[in-house]
């Protein structure tokens, strides 16, 4: 008999804990179940004689524990994300000690050690580039393809992988407090958090326990008292109806649903740090998108240059670059940026023109460079170009004037370009039913022009950065449910404010903490993703929960006789609850097939066409 004791110990352990904190689960089920056959077998053995279930005892609990170990094998492929994560990170490292190259376990290297790299080498842990220059692939943890340039003074993430140069870098973060370890406390907690589906389905669950136990007393009672049944009929059909009411699928829709999710989110760069927001997502009716560094560059670029008659582009490019070059003014590097692959001429006699622009010498010819005021001093006509000129400043951009030999020959406008995906997030966003906002603290013309370029639906101008908050509460107090996406300290109180706040991951760390998701490749798109990756979540709960509970409202009549003369043995019982149980699993494991938008597909970044004065005539 005691073979029978062992593999129901940790049912027994565990519905006592339950009764202990007055909650009813799974356990109490099982040990009602197993403990009403065994013990009923013994008092047959011993006392009385009757029908023994040893038999059915054991072989019900072989299915319930091969239900769980179905469960636990499911549960282990949830978590293969935080596995990957985590397997990322090299064992070993090179640093120097002593003045030589050591290779240590990446656990013991210390803040403060200087680590040597080589291509091909993992990077062990976050640190700062003292010496040399590489391309580092980051896309293991912000899912961004491209390799991104390392120079000294440039930070560097550990699992991150070097793709060509050798460089030394100070580490300044290990263990626990690097990037990678952060990511991976992130998902955990986002995994062990509940969603508001899940604590329904907990109270659920209890609720469904002490119905199998009326309804379990009830069936026997009928059967035995009522209709006259034999004991061991009305007996095995009470153990059947606690065996198959078991919730374990009612318990394992949420959580299987949002360990998958919030799993596959991480492996795209889309860091959940609730599973709340996971669910919340779905709920959005407006998303308020901070406009400068987060649907724009956040650095001036040239968008637009229109030429004088007979003037090539690249001609005003060549000659505005010239006299800028060497200044550390954002429109000037600018300029210099977008003249880039140009034969640029070298020019003397530099000046600096205070408050309107500045000149120099190319070729023997006087170059003026500057707004509207530089071009009236210097007695310049702009001709045919001054409704350009006006066009553009009307349009909120900065347009700098450039003259050379006393003619001026182009205009350059200057503006903050938006991100290559912001008008594809928008489109996208806006096709399922959510509004756009862009909040920005830039006066209405230029706020309105970018809201045309994008398509917004909302604009909310002049916004000083205490305010940002509050515009996010004016929306709520409307009725609807608001997103915020943001990247600076300022955005911080509105990140907490909306319902969902996603810190571009890129920002700030106190943006990122207030924040709710984290984009970790700062690109606008993924909130479609992420928005997307929320409602196929949410779709697996449902799902789930609707298969959870029409299985039950089959399960008791079947198991209680109703259906007599078919009935089910609790053998049968215990395969039907685990099949559940798997099913369950599977569903929510089939999240992985998801495809989420601005993961198979990225927008390419296009310059912005210029014009010319014969093309704008």
């Amino acid at each position: 008999m005691r073979w029978a004791i062992y593999p129901v110990w940790p049912f027994i352990v565990g519905a006592v804990r339950a009764l202990r904190n007055g909650i009813l689960n799974m356990a109490v089920l099982v040990l009602l179940s197993v403990g009403t056959g065994y013990l009923f077998s013994v008092g047959a053995t011993f006392f009385f004689k009757g029908e023994q279930f040893y038999e059915a005892s054991a072989v019900l609990l072989v299915f319930i524990l091969l239900g769980h170990w179905l469960e636990m094998r499911a549960r282990a492929g949830a978590s293969e994300a935080i596995r990957a994560l985590l397997d990322l990170a090299p064992p070993m490292a090179t640093v120097l000690r002593d003045g030589r190259e050591v290779e240590i376990p990446t656990a013991r290297v210390l803040v403060g050690d200087t680590v040597v790299i080589r291509p091909g080498n993992k990077i062990p842990v976050d640190g700062t580039v003292m010496e040399g220059s590489s391309l580092v692939d980051e896309s293991m943890l912000t899912g961004e393809s491209m390799p991104v340039g390392k120079k000294s003074g440039d930070a560097v993430i550990g699992a991150t992988i070097n793709k060509s140069g050798t460089f030394r870098y100070t580490a300044t973060k290990v263990g626990a407090d690097t990037a990678l370890a952060q990511i991976v406390k992130l998902v955990q907690e986002a995994q062990n958090s509940k969603a508001p589906a899940q604590l329904l389905a907990d109270r659920a669950s209890q609720w469904l326990v002490l119905a199998a136990i009326v309804i379990g007393l009830l069936t026997f009672a009928v059967w035995y008292l009522l209709i006259g049944q034999p004991l061991l009929f009305a007996m095995t059909l009470t153990i059947t109806v606690f065996v198959i009411a078991c919730p374990d699928a009612l318990g394992l829709a949420t959580p299987m649903a949002v360990m998958v999710g919030t799993g596959l989110g991480a492996m795209n760069g889309l860091l959940f740090k609730n599973a709340a927001a996971l669910e919340d997502a779905t709920k959005l009716d407006v998303i308020i998108f901070d406009k400068t560094g987060t649907l724009t560059v956040g650095q001036p670029e040239v968008v637009d240059v229109v030429t004088a008659k007979g003037v090539t582009t690249d001609t005003v490019l060549a000659n505005a670059a010239s006299v800028e070059q060497g200044s550390d003014h954002p429109l000037a590097q600018a300029i210099v940026r977008r003249a880039q692959g140009l034969a640029v001429p070298v020019q003397k006699a530099f000046e600096n023109i205070e408050g309107m622009g500045a000149g120099a010498e190319i070729d023997g010819e006087r170059v003026f460079l500057g707004n509207r005021r530089l071009m009236d001093t210097q007695k310049l006509d702009l001709g045919e170009l001054a409704a350009e000129a006006q066009r553009l400043q009307g349009a909120g951009r900065t347009v700098v004037h450039v003259a050379r030999a006393g003619k001026v020959i182009g205009l350059i406008a200057i503006a903050d370009a938006p991100r290559s995906t912001a008008a594809v997030t928008v489109a996208k966003l806006r096709e399922r039913g959510v509004q756009v906002a862009m909040l920005t603290g830039d006066n209405a013309g230029t706020a309105q022009r970018i809201a045309r370029d994008l398509g917004l639906d909302i604009v909310l101008a002049d916004v000083l950065p205490g305010q940002k908050a509050s515009k996010v509460r004016e929306l709520q107090v409307q009725g609807k449910k608001v997103g915020m996406v943001g990247d600076g300290v300022n955005d911080a109180p509105a990140l907490t404010q909306a319902d969902v706040g996603f810190a571009i991951g890129a920002g700030t760390d106190v943006a990122i903490e207030s924040a709710d998701v984290v984009l970790m490749k700062s690109d606008p798109y993924d909130v479609v993703g992420t928005v997307e990756l929320s409602h196929a979540t949410l779709r697996k709960m449902h799902q789930n929960l609707w298969w959870a509970v029409g299985y039950n409202v089959i399960a008791f009549p079947l198991a209680a006789g109703v259906f007599y003369p078919f009935l089910l043995s609790p053998e049968i019982a215990a395969l039907a609850m685990s099949g559940s149980s798997a099913l369950v699993a599977i569903n929510a494991l089939m999240l992985k097939r998801t495809k989420l938008a601005g993961i198979t597909r990225r927008s390419t970044v296009q310059t912005p066409p210029l014009r010319t004065a014969e093309a704008a005539a």
